[in-house]
């Protein structure tokens, strides 16, 4: 898609207050349809999402997953000591130096934010570093090192993200409470970590520090991890870090964590303490949007303060658009990239198809990882879709165990009747990667026999996409 600008008129200004996914992919893409772009950002381009969240917790998880994998097929890969004892490996033979590790990820971290700003200042972008608030619906004023600048912009998109929640009886001090921005701070694997909330990102830092070697109590308000997640899907995740050693409480609500001498304890709503070295906290997260001039500009937000948003990333403001986290619709760098690439076709006229969020592709990277797309499971028992589901067990798959792979399944939902497929679910090493097939089978609503008939590699783990996809066929 293109746009062409009239040459008797100037193009227009877009200003982005916020550089993370939702603000860096707007601007990209308002400067390759021609557009004057501002974008200004207080921390670094790329946001939590590059600095603080999704690209330092997935590069600790590369590491803590290839510690798991070695030590849980080193037996049956014949995989044995070099000094001849004729040992398979154990997981006291791997050690994980965290100081390497958290200074690789935060290394990879400013090299990719330092890559995406030199993008776009290459493509035009004007690159502000700075604090900004909305003056009115099309003013931003900036404060920087050199002063206060006034930026003036036929729109606005504003895409300034989230920080993590934390609780009145659990202040994180940086050093043995700790939210998941300061966590990697930690110069030694924790004796013991006590992970705060079992939601994706509880779940995944559970599994990482587990896989690291540490040991780990998970404590979760509800009755399993990853609630709102596929149910089969998390019952087996949980059954794998009962197996690794991961302790889960169940309907356990942390009420206080408090640090001790050498350690923290961690007081349950029944009163029960729990003990251990360090404490993550991971019970959500609260959009970055008090004082920013919302209510002076006229930009609506909820009692939760996200700024609310229609379809096409529009505000109650004229002019104004928001994108990403702030907007509390779904916490992933793709629905904020998403957002922001709406907003500029919006703005600059190009062709728009309104956010369309039954067709996200999401995953969650514990070990295994659990990646899902469109319809679910429960939507089906509910009755609120009619559908027939498969599920092919991973441990089935030639490819599979070869790697030794025996936790993960492939779950296809496709219309009854019809045959469209219409949602997925892929657990198992390499899900985000293998969902990646169904996620187009949803999005441009494919028949289960064109996922069948589509050739696979063998031997592969995508061959079980496309076997289940042929267990759906239906004998017109």
């Amino acid at each position: 898609m293109s746009v062409t600008m009239n040459p008797d008129f100037a193009a227009p200004h877009i200003a982005i207050l916020g550089g993370g996914p939702g603000g860096y992919e707007a601007a990209s893409v308002a400067a390759s349809l021609g557009a004057r772009v501002t974008i200004v950002e207080r921390a670094g381009l790329g946001g939590s999402a590059v600095l603080t969240d999704v690209v330092p917790s997935k590069t600790l998880i590369a590491t803590s997953d290839l510690m798991t994998r070695v030590e849980e097929a080193s037996a049956a890969l014949g995989l044995r000591l070099a000094s001849g004892t004729g040992d398979s490996l154990k997981r006291s033979d791997l050690r994980a130096d965290l100081r390497i590790v958290n200074d690789r990820l935060l290394g990879l971290a400013r090299q990719q934010s330092e890559d995406i700003r030199a993008g776009l200042e290459a493509q035009g972008v004007r690159v502000v570093l700075g604090s900004g608030r909305l003056v009115d619906g099309s003013v931003i004023e900036v404060v920087t090192v050199d002063g206060t600048e006034r930026i003036e912009a036929d729109a606005v998109i504003l895409a300034v993200g989230a920080h993590p929640r934390e609780l009145p009886t659990a202040r994180p001090d940086g050093e043995r409470i700790l939210n998941w921005a300061q966590i990697y701070s930690l110069e030694e694997l924790p004796e013991e970590l006590i992970v705060v909330g079992s939601g994706v990102t509880g779940a995944e830092f559970a599994s990482a520090y587990n896989g690291l070697g540490c040991k780990v109590t998970l404590i979760s308000s509800r009755d399993r991890v990853l609630p709102g997640s596929d149910t089969d899907a998390a019952e087996l995740l949980e059954t794998v870090f009962t197996r690794r050693g991961v302790r889960v409480l169940s309907r356990s609500r942390a009420e206080a964590v408090e640090r001790t001498e050498d350690g923290v304890v961690v007081t349950l709503g029944d009163g029960t303490k729990v003990t251990g070295s360090h404490c993550l906290l991971c019970v959500g997260s609260i959009p970055n949007t008090d004082g920013i001039g919302l209510e002076q500009a006229g930009v609506a937000v909820s009692e939760s303060g996200h700024i609310k948003v229609d379809g096409v990333s529009r505000t109650s403001a004229t002019s104004v658009y928001a994108a990403g986290d702030c907007t509390g619709v779904l916490a992933l760098a793709s629905v904020a990239a998403m957002q922001g690439r709406i907003a500029v076709a919006h703005i600059l006229g190009d062709q728009v198809t309104p956010l369309n969020l039954n067709h996200v592709a999401s995953n969650i990277f514990t070990s295994p990882e659990i990646a899902s797309v469109g319809a679910s499971e429960a939507d089906v028992a509910s009755g609120r879709i009619a559908g027939d589901i498969v599920t092919l067990r991973l441990k089935s798959n030639a490819r599979a165990k070869m790697r030794n792979t025996t936790d993960g399944f492939v779950k296809i939902i496709s219309r009854k009747g019809s045959g469209t497929v219409i949602g997925a679910v892929v657990m198992g090493s390499n899900a985000s990667e293998l969902i990646f097939g169904l996620a187009m089978a949803v999005e441009q609503k494919l028949h289960v026999d064109d996922v069948a008939n589509t050739y696979a590699v063998y031997p592969s783990l995508s061959g079980s996409l496309s076997e289940a996809a042929r267990r759906l066929h239906v004998h017109m």
